[in-house]
């Protein structure tokens, strides 16, 4: 992250007159990342939850696998490396 990336926070909070601050979230303007939330509908979410839902990066990938076969690929991953290291440590101790 880079001061750049929060060029539009900085001057949207507003924190000298915060009873001024604009969104620049719209039906029309969907990519608008300044948005307020009512008690109400905070209150009417699921456990109250304040994540962002709407505000998501494109350029990632979100379909991720299920936790436990996540689980085992990084088991598999671990395993490959201490393979590696000793393979290396063997590697070394005959020098």
């Amino acid at each position: 992250m880079q001061l750049k990336d929060l060029k539009d926070f900085i001057s949207l909070y507003n924190p000298s007159n915060r009873h001024k601050r604009k969104e620049t979230f719209a039906e029309t303007d969907p990519e608008g990342r300044w948005r307020k939330f009512s008690y109400d509908e905070i209150i009417a979410r699921n456990k109250t939850n304040l994540d962002i839902f709407w505000l998501k990066d494109k350029s990632l990938d979100y379909n991720l696998p299920d936790p436990d076969v996540m689980a085992f690929e990084i088991i598999e991953d671990v395993e490959a490396a201490l393979d590696g290291f000793r393979g290396i440590v063997g590697i070394l101790n005959q020098q």
